[in-house]
């Protein structure tokens, strides 16, 4: 997630992201190598050689955050997490709380970490970011490779025995975190920012028809790939998250809340209630980001005070599912 990009070595603030029909159109992440658990790829797991740069209020960034913590990799990748709240200079460092300055590189603004990897690099500039500290270049800035890499590369390393992408469901995960991006985790970027009542339409219609069929789904099985919580559920569980508080409002995804869902709202709350991923939720955060980062969807920049969401009362996927 970033606004603006960078155009021969400057920083240029511009969001105008949408194809001739008013669609959002998301542009391709650019950094796409991998680390192998073998090195054969150049770049080997190891500890204390990678540092990852997130933001708390970002759904991508904060499915990194995620397998990070659940695999008990805190002590060996780094972290530095950005202000949030994006103007015109982009994600910016900052010591306020919550945040990480960056203890790596030293940079004030996230875009000098892409120019230092590449001094003639032209995109955008997004969390999350790898960066390897021995070769002094970004790895890859694309979450789901990135929560791939965590899982399955650095195992030997992790200190939890947790496997969030077992041989047994790999197809059906991969077939998953597809079914689920472009209606839902990027379908509400798409309903908030379509610039025609069309492309808004067609969204937010693709967006809850898809919810509505997960709720199905959720009323037969624990998870969305049966009875074992894996890198689809993650991948779900950051926009859910943000979807009563953001979404249901800025971004006009307004037909029913996650609340409205019986098993939606349940499987949220079991996500969000196991252990390690409340500590990378933070809705102050969240708002503060999407409120006042967007001034197109909404010029005044108030963040509103509501709603209050209990993600710790009690779920019932347990006794549903024993």
């Amino acid at each position: 997630m970033g606004l603006g990009i960078l155009k021969d070595g400057r920083w240029v603030s511009e969001r105008d992201q949408e194809d001739s029909q008013g669609k959002f159109i998301r542009p391709s992440t650019t950094f796409r190598n991998q680390i192998t658990a073998d090195g054969s790829s150049g770049f080997q797991a190891e500890s204390g050689r990678y540092h990852l740069y997130i933001s708390w209020a970002c759904p991508w960034a904060c499915r990194t955050a995620i397998l990070r913590q659940l695999k008990g990799l805190e002590n060996v990748i780094g972290l530095s997490v950005l202000a949030p709240e994006i103007d015109q200079n982009s994600w910016e460092f900052s010591d306020e709380p919550g945040c990480i300055p960056d203890t790596v590189n030293g940079a004030q603004y996230l875009w000098q970490i892409y120019l230092k990897a590449d001094a003639n690099y032209n995109g955008r500039v997004t969390v999350p970011v790898l960066w390897d500290k021995q070769t002094q270049t970004i790895v890859n800035n694309e979450s789901r490779e990135i929560i791939r890499m965590l899982d399955t590369e650095f195992e030997s390393l992790a200190t939890k025995d947790i496997n969030f992408y077992p041989q047994h469901l790999q197809k059906k995960i991969n077939e998953t975190i597809d079914a689920i991006y472009q209606p839902i985790n990027n379908g509400v970027y798409r309903a908030g920012f379509a610039t025609s009542q069309s492309a808004y339409n067609e969204a937010v219609t693709e967006l809850f028809a898809t919810l509505d069929y997960w709720e199905n789904i959720l009323g037969k099985q624990r998870y969305l790939c049966g009875e074992q919580i894996t890198e689809a559920d993650w991948c779900m569980f950051t926009t859910l998250f943000r979807f009563d508080a953001v979404y249901y409002v800025h971004f006009k995804c307004n037909l029913r809340r996650i609340v409205e869902y019986p098993n939606l709202w349940n499987y949220l709350k079991e996500l969000y209630q196991f252990p390690g991923v409340r500590e990378t939720c933070n809705l102050d955060h969240i708002k503060r980001h999407y409120y006042r980062s967007h001034p197109k969807v909404n010029p005044t920049r108030i963040v509103p005070k509501g709603p209050v969401i209990d993600f710790d009362a009690p779920h019932n996927r347990d006794r549903i599912f024993t």
